[in-house]
């Protein structure tokens, strides 16, 4: 297994949109959400599809219309810059509308999501507006009396059965409590790109764990093994020939480079808005892939 950087942003995309599987149709998720013209993204955007429903899962019990997700990767940590950083961008998610309040301030939340408890935050906002972060369940705490609705999450602290990947977007997994859990769940998803991803990332990063048990080592082989076989075919995508859409593909990574929204790509190329759209995820959750692999998981996609 390369030492390259690992990309944690794309993994906790495609877990937080497994976490959430279960209402996932009542929801629509966007990556690296632009909210100006010019690149300024929010690293989730979760919009309720539909208005007043309630979300059952214990991340998303606090979510109303429009909730702002900024995730700290694993050697980061959630600090006060953050949650003003936060904060500020779902203001400008509130205030950047055609018209006064057509985002109402009351359908707004913030989610902030990281490994570790956050102690100076915690002390600061006590100190600065009298405000306490209480938990609602283990490692969700909310903090009210803000401007808008805020949630912490300590991916450390989730509970392994409730949250049986958001819980595991780590390194230091053990072999038996953790890997061989996730495997299991794995099992029969390995063409679901969010799947795909989480597993790939969590992998990566507890490399060294799973090298070191020896069963391990060989029920991944199997587990892995017609995924990979899988590979070696390059699909297409609903008819359109392989050249088109390798190039449409191309475009749409240098402009999504460039900090253009999804919607902005489609109008600029004349192409139909879901399939840019779903390239566009694609490639943020496959940061690291050409062309022909985007491909590639297009088609599986269309499976899931």
């Amino acid at each position: 297994m390369d030492k390259k950087r690992l990309q944690w942003h794309p993994g906790f995309f495609a877990v937080l949109q497994i976490e959430l599987e279960e209402e996932r149709r009542f929801l629509r998720f966007y990556a690296e959400y632009n909210l100006t013209r010019k690149p300024l993204q929010i690293d989730v955007l979760v919009v309720r599809k539909e208005t007043g429903r309630v979300i059952q899962k214990n991340i998303g019990r606090i979510f109303r219309q429009y909730n702002v997700v900024e995730y700290k990767g694993i050697k980061d940590y959630i600090s006060i810059n953050d949650f003003y950083k936060s904060i500020g961008y779902a203001c400008l998610l509130q205030s950047n509308t055609e018209r006064v309040q057509e985002i109402l301030p009351s359908q707004v939340t913030v989610t902030l999501a990281g490994e570790h408890y956050p102690r100076s935050l915690h002390v600061f906002l006590e100190k600065a507006y009298g405000v306490h972060m209480e938990e609602e369940a283990p490692g969700i705490y909310y903090i009210k009396g803000l401007l808008f609705p805020l949630q912490i999450l300590v991916i450390r602290e989730l509970s392994k059965e409730d949250n049986i990947w958001l819980s595991r977007l780590r390194s230091g997994l053990k072999p038996d409590e953790d890997i061989e859990v996730l495997m299991k769940e794995y099992k029969g998803k390995e063409r679901n790109p969010l799947y795909e991803t989480a597993m790939d990332l969590i992998l990566r990063a507890n490399w060294e764990t799973c090298q070191e048990v020896e069963k391990m080592c060989d029920a991944l082989r199997e587990l892995f093994a017609d995924e990979l076989e899988e590979r070696e075919t390059i699909g297409l995508e609903k008819g359109l020939e392989q050249g088109k859409m390798a190039k449409l593909i191309t475009q749409v990574m240098r402009k999504r480079e460039k900090g253009q929204s999804a919607v902005r790509i489609a109008e600029d190329l004349m192409e139909p808005a879901e399939v840019v759209q779903r390239l566009y995820d694609l490639i943020g959750l496959h940061p690291d892939s050409d062309a022909e692999h985007i491909l590639a998981y297009m088609k599986s996609w269309d499976k899931v």
